[in-house]
């Protein structure tokens, strides 16, 4: 029973793999192709430390994930800084311009899809003012 569940599980799954292919991960478009290749580079270096067996070996593939990491997570930064870069000179472009559209376009790529929440305000005995009026008489 066992056996032929397992050939029919291993039928189905490499007719899948040929038809469907592997789901694509879609990132975000301001990261370069070299910081996914950084990526890439990280995510082997944390299937080696998996993969090692020695104590010492796991500590400096260890190691070598960690910087790799930080090198990614930097490059990371600089992307995002130089795409929101180019969005503020957009921005200022399309103000000088007096184009309202796209300033409008802009400053709402710029701004974020979330806000800010608000903070509550507490009472005295640490619960929290749910009502306006509450929070105004505090």
């Amino acid at each position: 029973m066992k056996d032929n569940w397992k050939g029919i599980e291993e039928a189905l799954t490499s007719t899948c793999r040929e038809v469907l292919g592997r789901n694509k991960h879609h990132h975000k478009k301001w990261i370069s192709m070299e910081t996914l290749d950084k990526t890439q580079e990280g995510k082997d270096k944390n299937t080696s430390i998996n993969n090692d067996r020695k104590r010492t070996e796991k500590i400096k593939a260890h190691a070598e994930y960690t910087k790799a990491n930080k090198r990614v997570k930097k490059r990371i930064r600089a992307d995002k800084q130089k795409q929101l870069g180019e969005l503020a000179t957009t921005a200022e472009k399309a103000s000088r311009e007096g184009n309202t559209r796209q300033l409008y376009d802009t400053t709402k790529k710029l701004a974020g899809k979330y806000g800010k929440l608000g903070q509550s305000v507490k009472e005295t005995k640490g619960k929290s003012a749910t009502e306006i009026d509450e929070q105004k008489n505090r």
